[in-house]
C-alpha cells in the first residue's frame, strides 16, 4: 500500500512560502494576484490546493473552483461553482444571482442580451462584498478551460485585487492561445502580481517524493525508472502506484523494483495508466468511457441520461472506479482523479465510436433540456456535418446560442453552412444568425459575405428585411458606410417589405446618410418618414430609433431645445420595457449632451446619474460609453481627476463601444482626446503624447468620425504650442473654422483658443475668421446658450473690448462651468491690463489662476502668468504654485476624500459606486489612487487612517 504524502507538495517549499506570504499579507488587508503556470501534471493543482489550505488555516474565506474543458461550458459556470452560487443557496445574495440568470432568456431581437453581462457584474460585486466582511481567497484552477464570461470576471477581479482584501490565485497551462486567456494572463501578471512558474522537480525532490510514496529511500533501479518521468510529479505518482498495485516493489532499508528486467514493470506513463485501468471490470470501463465524454468532472444525473439507465444500475461501477483511484467523489459531482486518465479513456476509443458517442451525448442532453451550450460542445467534438437532427437543433437554437456563446455558435454555423445544405430556408436562417454573430467575434468582413449568401436564397419578405438590416450593420462596422446606405436603398425598393422592417431600415438609413456624407436634409426626411411608418405599424424600435436620428439632426442645427424634446420622446416611446437597452442608453446620453449645450450643467450631471441608475438596474453598470460621457462632462466641470478616473475605468473594459447596437470608434477617439488634453494642460507631456499616438491609430473617414476627434485635435494644437510652434498649433485649430455638412462638432468651445493664438501671432485674418465662425454658431442656437457666450468671448478678445468678455464671464459663472470661466477670466484680465486697469487685471487674473490651480492646469497657470507679466501684472502668477500636494490626505480630491470615508465605514465598492453614481470600476480606480496618495496597501489601512485623521466625518454603517 502506498504511503500518503505530506500535506504540502514535495519540492515546492519556495512556492509554498510565496503563497504563505501572500496569505499573511491578505490577513493584513493587502490583496494581490498569484499566477501559477506549468505543464500538465507538474503540480499546479496540488500547489493551489495547498495554498487554499493555508488560507483556511489562517482564517480567510476561501472559495476554490476548477475549470474543465467540457464540464463548464455555460457562461460563468466556473465562477459560479467556485463561489457556490446555486439556486437553492441559503445565502440570499447567491440565490438572487441564480434566480436572475434562470429567469431571463435572451430575447430574439436586434439588441444584444445583457443577462450574462449583468450576472458577471453581480458575481464580481458578490466577491467585493465578501471582501468587506473578511479577507477572501479565490482559487481557480486550470483557467485555460474557463468560459469567456468567467475569464472576463477574473480579469476584473485581478485589476481590483490590489485594493481589496482579495487574494486571487489562478493556475494555467503555458502556451494557451485563446485571446481571453492571453488578456487575463497580461492583467494577472502585472507589476504587483506574484508569478510562479513550476518546473520539473529536482533530483533531491524526486527522491524525497519516492521515499514518501513507497515508505523507504529508493534503490538504483527505482531511481532510474523514476528518471523517465522527467521530474513530473503526476507521472511519477502514477508510475509508482502502478508498481505498488502489481506488488513489484520490495521495501527494506531501500525500496527497489522486483525483477528489474521483467517486462511486467511499466516503462512509461501510458503503461502505468493502462495498468490502473486493467484492474477494473469491463462494465466499469464502459461506464468510465461514457463519463469521459462529459469532461473531467460530471454529474451522475447527466451520465444516467447519456447511458439511458437509472443511476442505481451503474452505482457499483462508480464505486469500483473510486476504489481503483480513477474517480473522486466531490459531493454533488464525480471527478476523474487525473486529467490524463480521462484523456486516455477518451482517446482510447476509435474515432468513429467517439464521434457517434458525442452525437449521442448531444441528443441525450437536448432531450433532457440541458442548456444549449453543452449540447453545442458535444456537436463540435463529434465533428458531424449534415446530420439531420443536429441541423434541426442548430436551426432552432442558433439565435439563443449566438447570444450566449458567439464563438461556439459561429464555428458550428460555419461548419454547417459550408456543407451542402439542401433546404434554402435552413441556409437563409443559419446564414442570418451567423451574419449577426460575426461582428461580435470581430469579423465584420465575413459577416458581409455570409449575409449576402443568405440573401441569395432567402424568400420570406420579413427575413429579407432582417438580413438587409444585418448586412448594412456589418458594412458599417467594416468601415463601408456608403455601401451600407446603398444596401438599404435597394432593400427599401422591395414592394413586399413589411412596414415594421421598412421603418427600421429607414431609421438606419438616416443614420448612415448623416454619418457618411453629412446629407442632413436627406437624413432628416428619411428619419421623419421612418417615424411616420413606425407609428402606423406600431413598431417601438423603429419609432425610437427615428427620434434619436432627429435628436442628432436638431443638435447639428444647434436647435438644442428641440433635440432635447426628441430624446425625451424616444425614451417615452421605449417605455419601461427591458428591451432595446443600447437604444435607450443612447437616448439618455443624448439628453446629457443637449443639457450641456443649453448650459444646464447641473441638470446634465443629474441626467448622468439617471443614466447610471438605469444601466445599474439593467445590469450594465460599467457601460463603456457611459464612462466616456461622464469624462467629457467632468472635463468641463473642472473635475479632471474624476474625468481621468472615469477614463481609466473605461480603459479596463474589454466590451466594445456601441452606437445603437453598432461597433463605433467615437468613444475611443474621445477617450484618448480627453485624456490627452487633460494631461497636456497639466503639463504631463509624456502621458499626453502616448494618448495622442494612440488616437492617431484609426483613420478619420466619415463626418461621424471627425466630430469625435475634436479633443484630440485641440490636444495636438496644445502640444505644438508647448513645443514653441504656435503656427502649427494655429493650423491644427484651423479645422474648426468651418463645420462640414451634417457635422455635429461643437466648434464654438474651441474658437476662443484659436483667437488667442491668432492674436499672439498677429494673424488678424485668422482671428477674424474665428470670430465670424463663432458668431455663426451663436446665431444658429435656438436659444442663447454656450455658443452665444463663446461668441462674446471671441469678440471681446479680438476687439480688446472688456464688455462682451464680462458677459461671457457672467454666463460661465452663473451656469457653473469652471474650465470655460477660467479661460474667459484670463483673457478678460489681459484685455483689462491693455486698457490700463491694473487692479482689475490683477484681481481677474488671480481668480483665473486660482481656478486653473483647482483642477491642476499647470500649463495654463504658466501661460496666464507669462501673458500678464508682459503687461506689468505680477501679483499671484508664479507658475510653481500650481503644483499640488502629491501625498497625504490633502492630496485627495473631494471625490476621493468622500470615498475614503465610505471605505472606512465598511461600504463595499458596489455600494460606494451606487451611492455616488459612479461605475464600480471608476470607484475602484479612485480607491487605487487613494492608496497611492496615502502610501497605503489595503482598505483596512485606509479605514485605520480615516479613523485617525477624520473620525467625526465617517458616515454610520448601514
Amino acid at each position: 500500500m502506498p504511503i500518503e504524502p505530506s500535506t504540502f507538495p514535495v519540492g515546492r517549499e519556495d512556492e509554498i512560502a510565496l503563497l504563505r506570504d501572500a496569505t499573511i499579507r491578505l490577513r493584513a488587508g493587502a490583496g494581490r494576484v498569484v499566477w501559477v503556470e506549468g505543464e500538465p501534471g507538474i503540480g499546479k493543482s496540488t500547489l493551489v490546493t495547498a495554498g487554499a489550505d493555508i488560507g483556511r488555516a489562517l482564517g480567510c474565506q476561501v472559495s476554490h473552483g476548477t475549470a474543465d474543458q467540457l464540464a463548464h461550458p455555460l457562461p460563468l459556470g466556473v465562477l459560479f461553482d467556485c463561489l457556490a452560487i446555486r439556486r437553492h443557496s441559503a445565502d440570499p445574495r447567491r440565490a438572487e444571482i441564480t434566480t436572475f440568470v434562470n429567469a431571463r432568456r435572451p430575447a430574439l431581437d436586434l439588441d444584444d442580451d445583457a443577462t450574462y453581462g449583468a450576472a458577471t457584474e453581480m458575481a464580481v460585486a458578490l466577491v467585493d462584498e465578501l471582501c468587506t466582511t473578511s479577507p477572501t481567497m479565490l482559487v481557480i484552477d486550470d483557467v485555460q478551460w474557463a468560459d469567456e464570461a468567467t475569464l472576463d470576471a477574473c480579469r476584473r477581479l485581478a485589476s481590483a485585487a490590489v485594493h481589496l482584501p482579495l487574494l486571487l490565485v489562478m493556475s494555467c497551462r503555458p502556451g494557451t492561445r485563446r485571446p481571453a486567456v492571453a488578456r487575463l494572463r497580461t492583467t494577472a501578471r502585472g507589476r504587483d502580481a506574484t508569478r510562479i512558474t513550476l518546473g520539473p522537480l529536482d533530483q533531491a525532490a524526486v527522491r524525497k517524493l519516492l521515499t514518501e510514496l513507497v515508505g523507504a529511500p529508493p534503490g538504483e533501479c527505482l531511481r532510474e525508472l523514476a528518471d523517465q518521468t522527467m521530474g513530473n510529479p503526476l507521472y511519477l505518482r502514477e508510475l509508482v502506484e502502478a508498481l505498488l498495485r502489481e506488488d513489484l516493489v520490495e521495501v527494506g532499508e531501500e525500496a527497489e523494483v522486483r525483477q528489474p528486467g521483467s517486462g511486467s514493470v511499466p516503462r512509461s506513463l501510458t503503461a502505468a495508466l493502462d495498468s490502473r485501468l486493467s484492474f477494473v471490470p469491463t462494465g466499469t470501463i464502459n461506464v468510465l468511457r461514457a463519463a469521459a465524454l462529459l469532461g473531467g468532472e460530471f454529474a451522475v444525473t447527466e451520465l444516467a441520461v447519456l447511458l439511458g439507465r437509472p443511476a442505481i444500475d451503474f452505482s457499483a461501477d462508480l464505486q469500483e472506479a473510486v476504489a481503483a483511484g480513477i474517480l473522486v467523489d466531490t459531493g454533488q459531482r464525480m471527478r476523474f482523479r487525473h486529467p490524463l486518465i480521462r484523456q486516455a479513456l477518451h482517446d482510447g476509443m476509435p474515432t468513429a465510436l467517439r464521434t457517434a458517442l458525442h452525437l449521442d451525448v448531444a441528443r441525450a442532453l437536448e432531450a433532457a433540456s440541458v442548456e444549449p451550450q453543452r449540447v453545442a460542445q458535444h456537436l463540435l467534438a463529434a465533428g458531424v456535418v449534415g446530420d439531420r437532427w443536429a441541423r434541426r437543433w442548430l436551426t432552432e437554437v442558433a439565435p439563443v446560442l449566438a447570444v450566449r456563446a458567439p464563438g461556439l455558435a459561429a464555428e458550428l454555423l460555419r461548419r454547417e453552412l459550408d456543407h451542402d445544405l439542401p433546404d434554402d430556408r435552413d441556409r437563409a436562417a443559419l446564414g442570418l444568425t451567423l451574419a449577426r454573430v460575426l461582428p461580435a467575434t470581430g469579423e465584420p468582413g465575413d459577416a458581409v459575405v455570409r449575409a449576402r449568401q443568405a440573401l441569395a436564397v432567402c424568400v420570406d419578405p420579413a427575413d429579407r428585411g432582417h438580413l438587409h438590416w444585418v448586412l448594412a450593420r456589418a458594412l458599417f462596422s467594416n468601415g463601408q458606410n456608403n455601401a451600407a446606405a446603398d444596401t438599404l436603398h435597394r432593400a427599401l425598393g422591395a414592394p413586399d417589405l413589411p412596414d415594421a422592417w421598412r421603418a427600421r431600415l429607414l431609421a438606419s438609413l438616416a443614420m448612415y446618410q448623416r454619418a457618411g456624407d453629412g446629407d442632413l436634409d436627406a437624413a432628416d426626411a428619411t428619419a421623419r418618414r421612418a417615424l411616420e411608418i413606425s407609428e402606423a405599424a406600431g413598431d417601438v424600435l423603429a419609432g425610437a430609433y427615428a427620434l434619436t436620428d432627429l435628436w442628432l439632426h436638431h443638435s447639428v442645427r444647434r436647435q438644442h431645445r428641440r433635440a432635447l424634446d426628441c430624446a425625451d420622446r424616444a425614451l417615452e416611446t421605449l417605455g419601461t420595457a427591458p428591451d432595446h437597452l443600447d437604444l435607450r442608453a443612447y437616448a439618455l446620453h443624448g439628453r446629457i449632451f443637449s443639457l450641456q449645450n443649453l448650459s444646464r450643467w447641473a441638470d446634465a450631471e443629474s441626467a448622468l446619474h439617471e443614466v447610471r441608475e438605469f444601466l445599474r438596474r439593467a445590469g450594465r453598470a460599467d457601460d463603456t460609453t457611459s464612462g466616456v460621457t461622464a469624462a467629457v462632462l467632468m472635463f468641463w466641470l473642472g473635475r479632471w481627476d474624476d474625468a481621468l478616473a472615469e477614463l481609466n475605468a473605461v480603459d479596463q473594459n474589454t466590451s466594445a463601444s456601441t452606437y445603437r447596437g453598432l461597433r463605433e470608434d467615437g468613444p475611443g477617439w474621445l477617450w484618448h482626446g480627453v485624456a490627452a488634453l487633460i494631461n497636456a494642460r497639466r503639463d504631463e507631456r509624456v502621458r499626453a503624447g502616448a494618448h495622442l499616438r494612440a488616437g492617431a491609430d484609426r483613420p478619420v473617414v466619415t463626418v461621424a468620425d471627425r466630430e469625435n476627434t475634436d479633443f484630440l485635435q485641440v490636444a495636438r494644437a496644445l502640444a505644438a504650442e508647448q513645443d514653441g510652434d504656435r503656427r502649427r498649433a494655429l493650423d491644427h485649430l484651423g479645422g474648426f473654422l468651418e463645420r462640414r455638412p451634417g457635422e455635429m462638432t461643437l466648434t464654438h468651445q474651441w474658437l476662443p483658443g484659436l483667437v488667442r493664438l491668432a492674436l499672439a501671432l498677429d494673424d488678424r485674418a485668422a482671428g477674424r475668421a474665428a470670430v465670424h465662425a463663432c458668431l455663426a454658431e451663436a446665431t444658429a442656437e435656438q436659444e442663447p446658450a454656450r455658443a452665444g457666450a463663446a461668441a462674446d468671448w471671441c469678440r471681446g478678445l479680438y476687439d480688446g473690448d472688456p464688455t462682451p468678455l464680462r458677459a461671457a464671464v457672467a454666463h460661465y459663472r452663473d451656469t457653473g462651468v469652471p474650465v470655460e470661466l477660467a479661460g474667459a477670466l484670463e483673457d478678460l484680465a489681459v484685455v483689462l491690463a491693455e486698457h490700463d486697469d491694473p487692479a482689475g487685471a490683477r484681481a481677474t487674473g488671480t481668480e483665473a489662476i486660482e481656478l486653473y490651480r483647482s483642477f491642476g492646469a499647470a500649463w495654463d497657470v504658466r501661460r496666464a502668468g507669462a501673458r500678464l507679466r508682459q503687461l506689468g501684472i505680477r501679483h499671484g502668477v508664479r507658475g510653481a504654485r500650481a503644483k499640488r500636494t502629491a501625498h497625504g490626505w490633502d492630496a485627495l480630491t473631494p471625490t476621493e476624500h468622500r470615498i475614503a470615508l465610505l471605505v472606512a465605514a465598511g461600504r463595499s465598492t458596489p455600494d460606494i459606486a451606487q451611492s455616488m453614481f459612479l461605475t464600480r470600476r471608476t470607484a475602484q480606480t479612485h480607491i487605487s489612487r487613494i492608496l497611492a496618495k496615502l502610501g497605503l496597501r489595503s482598505r483596512v489601512e485606509i479605514a485605520h487612517a480615516a479613523f485617525s485623521q477624520h473620525p467625526t466625518e465617517i458616515p454610520a454603517d448601514r
